[in-house]
């Protein structure tokens, strides 16, 4: 049965979509049956992974509000485990259609809870706003893996998403749970760097992963090509630390199994 991880943090700019891409592709490539839900109305998990949202017929949105199958909108990448859910600006629609429904706030858990005997992780890449898409994502979710920018405003950003989880939490999802804080765009010249891995870790010491992702050119230009960065340059630094990550993440889970 999967694990459903939504990857969200309300402060956009922040590694989200890139970190969503390169774990889903890491945890495929280490052999787990992965999905990915791109539920950004921008598209950029489904760019991301080389396909055009505008022209992705099999979508988020139809499941969403009820006109299609979820299972129909499935469709194959370039890595044989990992499996895509686009999106594309017909999302954006949905916040309005989906306002006046019952239970709207469940609407994607609905949807995708029967998706969860053929995948070890779904991963849903979260609007970078507190949306009912958000809301919606936290409410589905098993738990919530933070991507934390190493800049100066990050504590900032992580604080009011902490207040969001906590409120799913005390309304709509009582299992959520934090998977992790994720170090992003590290630079080691960088003081700041530091002082903000630092700080996590003092208020955060048990959530953090010890996996830093570090800024590096070729995390960057691969979207751009429509591929993960392990299909870009799996020699780069990035790909190398989205590895790692994927390893650490299935340590954590098969350690909580045991307990």
């Amino acid at each position: 049965m999967a694990r459903i991880i939504a990857v969200s943090n309300q402060k956009g700019g922040v590694g989200k979509t890139t970190s969503c891409i390169n774990l889903a592709a890491s945890l495929a490539l280490l052999g787990r049956r992965t999905l990915l839900i791109d539920f950004d109305p921008q598209g950029n998990a489904t760019s991301g992974l080389g396909f055009r949202p505008n022209e992705c017929t099999q979508n988020i949105y139809p499941a969403l509000i009820g006109k299609a199958p979820i299972a129909e909108q499935i469709v194959a990448t370039q890595i044989k485990q990992l499996k895509l859910i686009p999106a594309n600006v017909d999302l954006a629609g949905a916040e309005i259609e989906l306002v006046g429904a019952m239970a709207r706030e469940m609407k994607l858990k609905m949807i995708i809870e029967g998706l969860r005997p053929q995948f070890d992780y779904i991963l849903i890449d979260c609007p970078p706003s507190l949306s009912l898409l958000t809301i919606n994502s936290l409410s589905a979710a098993d738990s919530v893996l933070v991507p934390l920018q190493c800049e100066y405003y990050a504590m900032e950003g992580l604080s009011q998403l902490l207040v969001t989880i906590d409120l799913i939490k005390n309304t709509l999802n009582p299992k959520l749970v934090i998977e992790g804080i994720l170090p992003t765009m590290y630079d080691v010249r960088n003081n700041i760097s530091k002082a903000v891995i630092e700080e996590v870790k003092v208020h955060f010491k048990d959530q953090i992963f010890r996996t830093v992702i570090p800024r590096n050119v070729r995390l960057s230009e691969a979207p751009s090509f429509g591929k993960p960065v392990f299909l870009y340059d799996r020699q780069s630094k990035g790909a190398i630390s989205y590895l790692n990550l994927a390893k650490e993440l299935l340590a954590r889970n098969k350690k909580e199994a045991v307990q």
